[in-house]
């Protein structure tokens, strides 16, 4: 996940969006919320979902990559970008409501779904509620069950506090669109709550249908075991070239990358998902 700890360095390093045609923005009442979203390209409907003090333009170039080949949605959550905080907490399941509203509300019946760190999280838990409203799922740097992340970020979460972050540069970067320019206290404290949050989801992963693609890098937040766990949860694992079909669940691992090095790498990004969304696989030689 976009986890606190990291998140100065990802809006650093992440590139801006250049899209071939400008991304139309626009709100949308949701539980509450005014949601802020823009949508680029066309062809088959994708929600992208963006990290923990992320917005849209800090997910970089994918974006604009993605809209080359699909209709692209891309949301700010909750407190997040231009969307308006309310008086709930932040959770995991709360957020994915969010994105089945969303959906319901600008007409969506059924999407294919990218999401990055807490975007990542917010889409399995849209594909664990919400079944029906989720294709294919792409999840990058994610975890299903809090003893997945690192132990120094596990370390590391009991000493988090607001003021940690308040002096960040990202904070300062946060009053330029957010709905509420003073609003950054609150926000910290409700992701620092959001680490707090029980996650124990491998019931509810092992029953999915849609498939996943889980995309990692090799110094992630979450361990290499930690995904390959959830690689195996999804069927993934087994031998190929045996006469059976490969399982509609894939693993990438991005090599030399670490937690907020991933949304940069969108070209690496992109040959991951396109050919997962569409189905495509290479071919063995019994094949």
């Amino acid at each position: 996940m976009f986890r606190t700890a990291l998140i100065a360095a990802a809006l650093l390093v992440a590139g801006p969006a250049f899209a071939q045609s400008e991304p139309v923005g626009d709100r949308v009442e949701v539980n509450g919320m005014q949601m802020y979203y823009e949508v680029s390209g066309k062809g088959d409907p994708l929600i992208v979902l963006h990290g923990a003090y992320m917005n849209i333009p800090s997910m970089g170039a994918i974006i604009p990559k993605l809209a080359e080949s699909h209709k692209v949605y891309a949301l700010e959550l909750q407190g997040h970008g231009r969307t308006t905080d309310i008086d709930r907490p932040i959770t995991y399941p709360h957020l994915a409501d969010d994105v089945a509203a969303f959906m319901d509300a600008v007409g969506i019946g059924k999407a294919d779904v990218f999401g990055y760190s807490m975007g990542a999280a917010v889409g399995l838990q849209l594909a664990i509620r919400h079944p029906e409203k989720v294709n294919k799922l792409a999840a990058a740097s994610v975890a299903y069950d809090a003893e997945g992340w690192q132990p120094e970020f596990k370390a590391f979460i009991p000493r988090m506090t607001v003021e940690m972050f308040v002096g960040m540069p990202f904070a300062e970067d946060y009053r330029k669109l957010a709905a509420n320019p003073d609003g950054f206290p609150a926000l910290v404290k409700k992701l620092i709550a959001l680490e707090h949050e029980p996650m124990a989801w491998e019931a509810d992963v092992k029953a999915l249908k849609a498939p996943v693609l889980i995309i990692t890098g090799d110094a992630d937040v979450t361990t290499l075991e930690h995904s390959i766990a959830l690689f195996r949860l999804l069927g993934g694992g087994v031998m190929g070239d045996m006469g059976k079909p490969l399982p509609a669940s894939r693993l990438a691992v991005l090599p030399a990358t670490s937690h907020t090095a991933v949304i940069g790498q969108s070209d690496l990004l992109h040959a991951f998902i396109e050919p997962f969304l569409k189905g495509e696989k290479p071919k063995g030689m019994f094949e």
